[in-house]
């Protein structure tokens, strides 16, 4: 059984989350946390029982005790950090999005082969077991041919005020697209043929405000709306011949209600505390087979909806 010893990359909002996760997986354990400022890598080691802790990202990576790194800090920086741990010997979970260009994600992957590391980005809502019923059920044609789906969220940026700034990768479609572009293609199991996006900026560099539509294999009708500025009704709502279903707050979902034509209702409920310790428990599954990359979170899944991202962002220059 392999011992799964984590470094992490940041104190971002999401780590305590994370190491919540990972404590709970009893599969791994946190060694060392780093960031840019030692006092505050000593403060939050302590307070979230880390035993090591660096004043630098590179430092940490030069720990031999360390073979997986969380790259947790923001966005710009993932392609930089995620290659500088793969050439530190270090196997690699990303936070999403990934990198913010299809080229940086194909790159890294291509290292991380040529190393024999294993390398994933970070998507906790695929591995939901809620998500696992939704496409068994999808799969069964309980719900008859799938139509129309339209995910909707919002989320404030107040406390990470780098998500309005494009130097720092900012943007409401940087933020949160990965979550249904990714869950879109797993739940249909179909190839998005078409796609197209808008956006509003207001006083703000990056997007503030967007929407994205898919069509995939030309059957079904896909829309994601995201918003930094209110607050929306946060769900996705997948419409069937024969039904459809709701899925509050889709990306961290613990419940969805299937409301079928007949009048029936059936809900699919699994509660947790750490959302995040499925995706855990999948990628050092992966791992302990020897794989490279998750056959869920692939290389192809991660690029391929990179594509989509990078060609909504040239529309949006012309």
């Amino acid at each position: 059984m392999k011992k799964f010893n984590y470094g992490i990359l940041s104190t971002a909002s999401i780590v305590p989350r994370f190491i919540g996760a990972l404590r709970e997986s009893k599969t791994g354990e946190v060694v060392a946390i780093a960031s840019r400022s030692e006092e505050k890598a000593k403060e939050k080691a302590k307070e979230w029982n880390i035993p090591k802790s660096y004043g630098s990202y590179e430092a940490l990576l030069e720990d031999p005790d360390i073979n997986v790194v969380y790259v947790a800090m923001i966005n710009s920086e993932h392609y930089k950090y995620t290659l500088k741990s793969l050439e530190a010997g270090k196997n690699v979970i990303c936070e999403k999005p990934f990198t913010l260009k299809s080229g940086e994600a194909a790159h890294l992957f291509q290292v991380a082969k040529e190393k024999g590391l294993f390398l994933a980005e970070a998507q906790k809502s695929v591995f939901l077991p809620v998500m696992q019923d939704i496409k068994s059920l999808i799969s069964q044609g309980r719900l008859g041919a799938i139509q129309f789906a339209d995910f909707t969220s919002s989320c404030s940026a107040v406390y990470n005020e780098w998500l309005h700034k494009a130097e720092a990768g900012g943007g409401a479609m940087a933020g949160s697209a990965s979550y249904s572009l990714h869950l879109a293609k797993y739940l249909f199991g179909k190839e998005v043929t078409s796609y197209a996006g808008l956006c509003t900026k207001g006083d703000s560099e990056v997007d503030e405000q967007c929407v994205i539509n898919l069509s995939l294999d030309n059957r079904i009708l896909f829309v994601s709306k995201i918003s930094t500025n209110v607050k929306a009704i946060d769900r996705a709502l997948i419409f069937g011949e024969l039904g459809y279903i709701e899925i509050p707050e889709y990306w961290k979902a613990r419940k969805a209600v299937v409301h079928f034509n007949t009048g029936e209702d059936l809900v699919l409920e699994h509660p947790c505390q750490y959302e995040l310790v499925y995706e855990i428990e999948h990628f050092h599954e992966c791992m302990q087979n020897g794989l490279l990359q998750s056959p869920v979170m692939s290389e192809e899944m991660t690029v391929s909806t990179l594509e989509i991202l990078d060609g909504i962002r040239e529309a949006w220059k012309k």
